[in-house]
């Protein structure tokens, strides 16, 4: 859910936008601000290092609203084409962006304007254009924290998105979010996190009992996205790469991609760091998902801390009732919650 401070800045660019209907249908933030955007998804033409070479603002930064005291993207000084860009991983309708400023020792750093340009392939890049068929300039921001919205004409498509400043306050520092929709909409959440899929529908190779007691189990039905509480995620009894958690769909679906998440075990960092994934529509004959470059099972990059979310999206859907996550890597435990991506 966007932030109050987003929201607000959607509806006043809402009440200008050419598409009413398309913009109210399709300007759900992508993933910079909320982390579903991985860092590795986020490039830029250089970076900016500052006090004596310990402080670097990196492309990573560039999420909206992120706090602390190095918490934005910065280009070098040096940098005469400046840019930032954000691998969606898949084509995707983008319909605007939201920008926001920084500050560097209490000074205000904003983009005044930029120009947005996208592509399907990551090097073939073509330019927003205005009424006049020439590059589009966007109004940035006027200080270092207020978000402005800024909604295209017509939506494009593309899996790259590039940011390139074109004028700045004191320097090009940003955070941002870009906004759109999947294309076509097989991306939905399949029942982990709201509860829709029963616990029953949800079980293990064996879970792990703190301090052997049944009272500390960590079941299989707690592996639920963002699931809150003491004893929060399914964690595997043994440390074996023969461990699996299982999810019945109830009925065979199309499944898209999968969202991963460690947990906290009275402090100890617990995380799935790389898994394989097999599927099954009688739960007795399974099929790992291979990767269509080598012919061999794909092994997923997972986690790296125990609060993250981490999205891996298939290029080719799978049609199953069960799905398997079969644990390659981990640290410390083997912890997951997760969601299931598909329709």
């Amino acid at each position: 859910m966007p932030r109050p401070c987003l929201l607000a800045a959607l509806c006043g660019a809402l009440l200008c936008a050419p598409s009413l209907l398309v913009a109210l249908e399709c300007v759900e933030p992508l993933g910079m601000e909320n982390g579903n955007i991985a860092n590795s998804q986020i490039t830029a033409s250089s970076v900016r290092v500052t006090f004596l070479g310990l402080q670097h603002w990196v492309p990573e930064l560039a999420r909206l609203n992120r706090a602390g005291m190095v918490n934005a993207w910065t280009p070098s000084s040096n940098d005469d084409n400046p840019w930032i860009q954000v691998n969606l991983l898949r084509r995707m309708w983008v319909t605007g962006v939201v920008t926001q400023g920084a500050s560097r020792l209490a000074s205000h750093e904003y983009l005044k304007a930029f120009k947005v340009a996208y592509s399907l392939n990551g090097h073939e890049f073509n330019f927003i254009h205005d009424v006049n068929e020439k590059h589009k300039e966007f109004a940035g921001n006027w200080n270092k924290n207020a978000v402005h919205v800024n909604l295209f004409e017509t939506p494009v498509e593309a899996q790259y998105v590039r940011l390139y400043p074109t004028s700045c306050h004191t320097a090009c520092t940003l955070r941002f979010e870009l906004l759109g929709c999947e294309l076509d909409g097989c991306f939905n959440p399949l029942g982990l996190k709201n509860n829709s899929i029963p616990d029953k529908q949800i079980t293990a190779s064996s879970s792990y009992k703190t301090w052997g007691l049944h009272l500390f189990s960590w079941n299989p039905s707690y592996a639920r996205l963002d699931k809150q509480g003491n004893f929060n995620a399914w964690v595997a009894g043994s440390y074996s790469n023969d461990q699996w958690l299982q999810v019945d769909l109830g009925s065979p679906k199309e499944v898209t991609g999968i969202i991963t998440q460690g947990a906290r075990n009275f402090g100890s960092v617990q995380f799935v760091a790389s898994y394989k994934v097999a599927y099954s529509n009688d739960s007795v004959n399974w099929t790992e998902y291979q990767d269509p470059r080598t012919g061999s099972s794909k092994i997923f990059p997972g986690n790296w801390d125990n609060h993250s979310h981490k999205k891996n999206l298939f290029e080719t859907p799978i049609l199953a009732r069960y799905v398997r996550v079969l644990p390659v890597a981990w640290h410390n435990r083997i912890a997951l919650r997760l969601e299931l991506l598909g329709c």
